[in-house]
């Protein structure tokens, strides 16, 4: 009894599994915008498109998450059933993984939504007429993106140039420090140098004081001399 009731919760969850996978796909589709407006060719009901596209997307919305809540309701239900071997724990941890994998990309689509409707609304800008109410001249969305693409080019030229910029500055710090290597050697040499002629003045010094007390004793053996002379 208890394998039977298992199997009729495993074939509701597969077929549910099926019919949000499908419903993902369609959710996918309108939320990147490629879904609300396939039928309107002309641009003056471009403004408006995107709010039945707004209605279908909350609509499905809601709708995937009631089947979600389905689906995890089924899962309890198969594991609170008396485990029957290795392959049916297998088969539920298997249901629990897609289960976890469904409501991953159902988030993802709703943030992706949120963040696009998000940058449009800024792109719209001062696209409003003074009631509140969309403008019908108004920016449409390849405009919009074209503008954006526009923004973006322009970023990338004024990165481009503070790349320019800095790669200027290297080369003439890499200049600088050349100059300042040469400058480095220079100084080497001379310092090198000093040893030389520190020692070359030293010897002049010494030879100087050698003179001097020459001089001096020459001096003091001749007055020495006179005064003999004289007390003689």
């Amino acid at each position: 009894m208890a394998s039977s009731s298992y199997d009729v919760l495993r074939k509701q969850a597969r077929s549910l599994e099926n019919e949000i996978d499908l419903k993902l796909v369609a959710f996918s589709k309108i939320g990147a915008g490629s879904g609300g407006s396939s039928g309107i060719s002309n641009s003056s009901s471009a403004d408006t498109s995107p709010l039945l596209g707004d209605l279908v997307f909350d609509s499905l919305s809601e709708e995937i998450e009631q089947m979600l809540e389905k689906l995890s309701t089924l899962n309890e239900s198969m594991s609170d059933l008396p485990a029957t071997g290795a392959a049916a724990m297998h088969t539920l941890q298997r249901h629990r993984e897609i289960l976890h994998g469904y409501r991953q990309e159902f988030n993802k689509i709703c943030a992706n939504h949120t963040v696009r409707i998000e940058r449009e609304e800024l792109l719209r800008g001062s696209g409003l007429t003074t009631s509140g109410s969309p403008s019908i001249s108004g920016l449409s969305r390849r405009e919009m993106y074209m503008k954006e693409t526009g923004h973006l080019s322009s970023a990338s030229h004024l990165v481009n140039d503070q790349i320019n910029i800095a790669i200027e500055t290297r080369d003439h710090l890499h200049a600088q420090r050349q100059a300042f290597k040469r400058l480095q050697t220079r100084f080497n040499d001379i310092s090198n140098r000093f040893p030389l002629i520190s020692s070359l003045i030293q010897r002049i010094n010494i030879k100087k004081r050698r003179d001097s007390l020459i001089l001096g004793a020459v001096v003091a053996f001749c007055i020495i001399l006179l005064l003999l002379y004289a007390f003689n």
